[in-house]
């Protein structure tokens, strides 16, 4: 008997069926069987169905003789079912990966309650995808399992039945089935919750919602949508057979209001002559099953007791003139927003007028964060080296805190800010500044850059449009040409930017000034790091930074790190840092999880700091790499996808063939090499090696003096030499030395 039955019915979903048989497919947890109900469905969901069956084992196809409809297709699944779980997925939506594992791993961990409800993401056609609003309804502190009436918050949620497990034996026992007609889950979920023994909550998006541009049942203009009447019927007709239940009417009577409310507002569901009718049956409705008590909040109650009364001119009053309130506030406050901007712009054109201030320098870093990156470690070496100089931050005043107390902050977008791009004889940032910024005569602008470059960038990604997304061309050049100074940190990155951003700025090979800090940091530095990051003390910690995958619109996780934590040990921690995305495109869903041993340092904003306080890296085709070989610490390249991530956005040169670490194609593959040791081995620190001697020729702690003194003290003899790689002493931690020494006398 599987621990799953996955119910998928079909209908009209011939483009997104086999996106959603893979993503069950897909799943690293096996233990389970697929029934895909086609609903006669006139497309080919049914040669699909027969497809997947005649492949895989687990997955059977039934053909309903006549379209019935959701609730009828799905009963007809839970009567072929084995599994100890329902778990029910609509034909056009998807599973995440490890979405089968994390459940099962939670209800274990729950005692196998009657339900489990876990998050879902809207995924939209243009590929954004986005949380549910309510996530924090299934926090997941408290009592593993528990009634509804310890919780009644849960039915705040979207009523559906795809974001909840459902114990088999429960459903059976209580005789639940779904009816007929249109809203068919608000009839299952309101009784199954209500009636359940024991509940339990994830706290993890398991389900990817599509959100289709056309074609989507509830979004489609039909009299059907008063099947919702007879719906909450069938809920009022349970609850009034169970007299235990009576104390959920008041509840029921207001989610019932405001599902009717939300029918009527939309604008495509209800045929326009078909609407006083709807409004005639919801007040039927409402007089029926008036249940005071459950108070709603001051926003709808004027919109409930319209509708309770049956004005429905006064309702279409009261909606019409909130139209007309919340489009004159949204004008006002467009108004606003434009006046402001255009003093903005007024006083930024007289400041640039005024003379420039030679002692001032503007710092930033990606974008507005925090302090960070190259221009962090230039502005703390500026501040020691270069008298009276006075430096500015621009991040925005949630990352205030990272500035140091002697530098100022410039808050993005007001007064002071404008004023000092106007007037600052120094700029410096590692992306580009505000594409209004008018370079001055006499100012002096440096890019910083963010590290070595493997994937393409700049004017080489003219011909990748899955990387490039809406990268201006036009605008980045005309940045370019504002530059004066560049950095580079080895000869190859300097061949390849010089080309990817042309233009006549003068290149200075100093060596990355981030990576100062890795020759600089003692080991009682490091320890401290360690214990911010809740490192236990004696245990070897594996820095996991992948890269953003300019293919995917929805950045999924491509490794199962609960499976390999348990493959490395008790010994070991994990730190996890999702990607950021490029240019705003993109977003990771992430698999929650709660194991102790994998930390995730995402939101962490100091990514030198993860760096020292690891013992090893695991990533892909982050530029990260370039940096970490500093440290002389293990790398381990995970590249299961690399023909994909190659003909997306492209490499500059075959990391396989000079990787800075072994390579694991798979994640078995991966696996396997931690289980040996290979990951840390003769042949590991050989290919390190090499790797630093080509690509950190300059990187000696003393990056950001060459460029300060040079940049802002105009000295170009003179300048700290390269210390030879021979001579370099990086930070290596305690940990490291005993994993070392393991591995030795191993």
């Amino acid at each position: 008997m599987p621990r799953f039955s996955v119910i998928v019915p079909a209908f009209r979903v011939q483009a997104y069926l086999h996106a959603c048989l893979d993503s069950v497919l897909d799943q690293s947890f096996k233990d389970y069987e697929i029934i895909v109900v086609d609903d006669c469905s006139p497309d080919a969901c049914g040669p699909i169905a027969d497809e997947y069956a005649r492949r895989d084992p687990r997955v059977t196809a039934l053909h309903l003789p006549r379209n019935s409809g959701l609730g009828p297709a799905r009963n007809a699944g839970m009567e072929r079912a084995t599994g100890d779980y329902l778990i029910f997925l609509d034909g056009d939506d998807t599973l995440l990966p490890e979405a089968l594992r994390t459940i099962a791993d939670r209800l274990g961990a729950t005692g196998d309650p009657d339900v489990l409800m876990y998050d879902y993401a809207r995924t939209y056609w243009s590929g954004r995808s986005v949380r549910n609003v309510l996530a924090d309804r299934l926090d997941e502190a408290g009592p593993a399992s528990f009634r509804l009436a310890d919780r009644p918050e849960l039915l705040q949620l979207l009523m559906v039945v795809w974001n909840k497990a459902y114990r088999r034996a429960f459903v059976e026992a209580e005789g639940f089935a779904f009816p007929p007609g249109y809203y068919e889950d608000t009839p299952w979920t309101y009784p199954v919750l209500m009636s359940a023994g024991s509940i339990a909550v994830l706290d993890a998006v398991c389900v990817s919602y599509r959100q289709r541009r056309r074609g989507n049942i509830l979004s489609t203009t039909s009299e059907k949508h008063f099947d919702i009447f007879d719906q909450y019927d069938r809920v009022f007709a349970f609850v009034d057979a169970r007299p235990e239940l009576s104390v959920w009417r008041p509840v029921l009577f207001r989610r019932m209001l405001d599902h009717f409310c939300a029918v009527y507002a939309s604008r495509d569901r209800l045929p326009h002559p078909s609407r006083a009718a709807f409004f005639r049956r919801a007040t039927a409705s409402c007089r029926r099953y008036r249940t005071p008590g459950a108070p709603a909040p001051r926003r709808a109650r004027l919109r409930h007791g319209l509708m309770r009364l049956g004005a429905r001119r006064t309702y279409r009053a009261l909606a019409a003139s909130r139209r007309i309130g919340d489009g004159a506030r949204r004008g006002a406050a467009a108004l606003r927003r434009a006046v402001r901007g255009a003093a903005l712009q007024a006083h930024y054109r007289i400041q640039l007028r005024l003379p420039l201030r030679p002692r001032d320098a503007v710092f930033a870093a990606h974008g507005g964060g925090g302090y960070a990156c190259g221009p962090a470690a230039i502005e703390a070496k500026a501040r020691e080296l270069v008298p009276g100089l006075r430096t500015m931050w621009i991040c925005r005043p949630v990352d205030a805190h990272t500035v140091p107390t002697a530098t100022r902050r410039l808050t993005p977008g007001t007064f002071a800010y404008w004023s000092a791009l106007a007037r600052s004889a120094y700029l410096v940032n590692n992306v580009g500044f505000d594409r209004r910024l008018v370079k001055r005569r006499g100012q002096i602008l440096l890019q910083t850059h963010r590290g070595t470059p493997l994937g393409t960038v700049g004017t080489d990604l003219l011909d990748r449009p899955a990387a490039a997304g809406r990268t201006d061309f036009e605008q980045l050049l005309r940045d370019v040409d504002k530059w004066d100074f560049a950095l580079s940190a080895n000869p190859h990155t300097t061949l390849v930017r010089e080309r990817a951003y042309p233009s006549a700025y003068t290149t200075l090979e100093y060596g990355s000034p981030r990576n100062d800090v890795y020759h600089r940091t003692g080991p009682a530095d490091v320890a401290r790091l360690r214990e911010t990051l809740g490192i236990p003390a004696g245990t070897t910690a594996l820095l996991h930074a992948p890269e953003h995958r300019d293919y995917r619109s929805v950045q999924r996780p491509a490794l199962d790190l609960e499976r390999l934590i348990r493959v490395l040990g008790p010994r070991f921690v994990i730190l996890d840092r999702a990607p950021r995305g490029r240019g705003g495109g993109g977003s990771r869903t992430r698999t929650v999880t709660t194991h102790p041993r994998i930390i995730d340092v995402t939101g962490h904003p100091s990514l030198e700091t993860l760096a020292l306080a690891s013992d090893a890296l695991l990533t892909d085709y982050s530029s990260l790499m370039f940096d970490y070989v500093n440290l002389d610490r293990p790398v381990i390249l995970h590249l299961d996808d690399i023909e994909a991530y190659e003909a997306a956005r492209g490499t500059y040169f075959d990391i396989t063939a000079f990787p800075p670490g072994v390579v694991a194609r798979s994640q078995d593959e991966l696996f396997d090499i931690f289980a040996t040791d290979h990951w840390r081995g003769s042949r590991s620190a050989q290919l390190r090696a090499a790797f630093r001697a080509r690509f950190c020729p300059y990187d000696d702690g003393n990056a950001a003096e060459r460029v300060v003194r040079r940049v802002f003290l105009g000295e170009r003899d003179g300048l700290p030499l390269p210390v030879p790689p021979s001579a370099r002493r990086a930070v290596v931690p305690a940990q490291h030395h005993q994993a070392g020494a393991r591995v030795a006398r191993g």
